[in-house]
């Protein structure tokens, strides 16, 4: 991600998607900050939670037809326990069997981490990738983002 990226998912105002998690106990490594693990998995939280709001009308299934090909994340600062953790999640990029999302972890007006995911949509049969139907396009492209990295 470049330096710009990384600033532009850093904006709570970018997000149209948001779900919180609790941080645990166990999400802890040996320097008591939540580990890269758990950190991850709040961003499929995250992912998750967009699909199934945003998504779900199209077909009960949605959650299987998508296959994570990318993940980039940048650890800004230590996650401290315990607390909740806001996960912003937005559509960045719609491609032709693709689409790239933002994301970025909160407390309050504090970021401390951002992600990009990139996501094939797969066809159920032959588990190749497949022109992203209009109905899915119009949801994507409803959630995009106006904030644009130069």
């Amino acid at each position: 991600m470049t330096k710009l990226a990384i600033e532009n998912l850093k904006l709570r105002e970018a997000y149209s998607s948001w779900i919180s998690v609790s941080s645990r106990y166990s999400d802890l490594d040996p320097n008591e900050h939540v580990n890269n693990g758990a950190i991850n998995s709040f961003f499929e939280e995250g992912r998750v939670n967009l699909r199934a709001e945003r998504m779900a009308v199209l077909d009960k299934n949605i959650l299987s037809g998508f296959a994570l090909v990318r993940f980039t994340v940048e650890y800004l600062r230590e996650i401290k326990y315990p607390g909740l953790i806001e996960v912003g999640t937005m559509v960045k990029k719609v491609g032709n069997t693709s689409y790239t999302l933002g994301q970025a972890l909160f407390r309050g007006t504090d970021c401390f981490s951002v992600a990009e995911a990139v996501t094939v949509f797969l066809n159920p049969n032959s588990k190749r990738p497949e022109p992203i139907d209009e109905h899915l396009r119009e949801i994507l492209n409803s959630l995009e983002c106006p904030i644009r990295d130069r």
